[in-house]
């Protein structure tokens, strides 16, 4: 058994339960098709604030451990920004993955970037004190997820603009995309390309909405990235499902961002050679075995993330509706209550153009969105 660990486990569990693995939730949320797939949930924070606490996940594995029965744990997303929590967790028990020394590495943006100019891979400009003029500048937060923290810079008199792993990047023109893949630390596999979904939710303009692919690129897209994602697999040492975030702008590939980690897009690619990608994943971090790189797709698979836009009470009926809905996931209880900006739940859709599936993403998201937004 597997315990698995994330803001929401959802898809970590539900890849394993495809792949004939037992699995134990440690999540947020609590979602009724987490709880279906998993053997057992354990509640790691609050899901309001979007965080892991420390205290649940750390009381959590250690209950996994005196019980007997888990191999070791995978980490999700949540980590990101937090080696030390990474770290004190693995002494628990086995981390299946990247190393949290490596993870540091990777979540510092001065040795990140740097590692990226030696390495000749390229990237939006970056800075570390504030620019002479605000314009065309993003302030950053290395140890954030999502999207949460990014925003456009308001110039010097804005607060709290300096800090551990904060950082300037010059904002560019292009498509916010991803390339998943699987490392063993020494050598990767490319699995697919991805379009990122990005949503405003109050003041923050670059929220993580969904992912949809596999997707073609230009050749020249697909060799910079390849050659990025097999050399940052190498320098840090990145073991197991990872995604490498990136701006195509018109064929030309600029690196954002390396998450060390199962991304939201391993639910584009359910079927590899020899099983899933949660079997992948297993495959890489105890035997160092990469899968095969999968055949060109003949379908697009997407997910798109239904925040609520108004404060909503989650009635009986309303969350069978979502239960039913087709496609539907990350299902909510009866009686959750939502504030705007967070997340209800999510849909999917598939078809054979990616301008499609967006397109059907956004007609689900905006009915059922619709259906269920009653005063709270």
């Amino acid at each position: 058994m597997i315990a698995c660990a994330a803001i929401s486990a959802r898809a970590l569990v539900e890849a394993a339960a495809a792949d004939g693995v037992a699995t134990v939730a440690l999540d947020l949320f609590g979602d009724a098709d987490t709880c279906r797939h998993a053997s057992a949930w354990h509640p790691i924070g609050n899901p309001v604030t979007l965080c892991i606490e420390r205290s649940p996940l750390l009381a959590a594995l250690d209950a996994l451990a005196s019980q007997g029965g888990v191999d070791g744990w995978v980490a999700g997303s949540g980590f990101d920004g937090e080696p030390d929590l990474l770290l004190a967790a693995a002494e628990r028990l086995p981390l299946f993955g990247t190393t949290p020394a490596a993870m540091h590495r990777l979540r510092d943006p001065r040795e990140f970037f740097e590692r990226l100019d030696t390495l000749e891979i390229d990237h939006p400009e970056v800075g570390f004190e504030p620019p002479a003029t605000p314009e065309h500048w993003l302030l950053k937060d290395a140890r954030s997820c999502g999207g949460w923290g990014v925003r456009p810079w308001g110039g010097p008199s804005a607060a709290n603009d300096s800090g551990p792993g904060r950082y300037w990047q010059r904002r560019l023109a292009g498509q916010p995309m991803s390339a998943t893949f699987i490392g063993n630390g020494r050598e990767a596999v490319l699995l697919g390309f991805n379009r990122q979904l990005v949503r405003e939710i109050g003041e923050h303009p670059f929220v993580f909405g969904g992912i949809v692919g596999p997707v073609p690129v230009d050749e020249s897209v697909r060799s910079a990235i390849t050659r990025a994602v097999g050399a940052l697999t190498a320098e840090f040492g990145v073991v197991g499902l990872a995604s490498l975030d990136f701006l195509n702008d018109g064929g030309r590939a600029r690196v954002l961002e390396l998450n060390p980690r199962p991304p939201a897009s391993l639910v584009l690619y359910p079927d590899l050679h020899g099983g899933g990608p949660f079997r992948a994943h297993m495959n890489a971090c105890r035997h160092g075995v990469l899968p095969q790189a999968p055949p060109p797709a003949n379908s697009v698979r997407g997910q798109a993330i239904v925040y609520a836009d108004a404060p909503l009470r989650l009635h009986a009926a309303a969350a069978a509706r979502i239960a039913d809905w087709p496609g539907a996931c990350d299902l909510p209880r009866a009686g959750t209550r939502f504030s705007p900006g967070e997340p209800i739940c999510s849909v999917s859709a598939c078809g054979h153009e990616a301008e499609a599936v967006i397109a059907e993403l956004a007609r689900q998201s905006a009915t059922l969105r619709t259906s269920l937004e009653t005063p709270s």
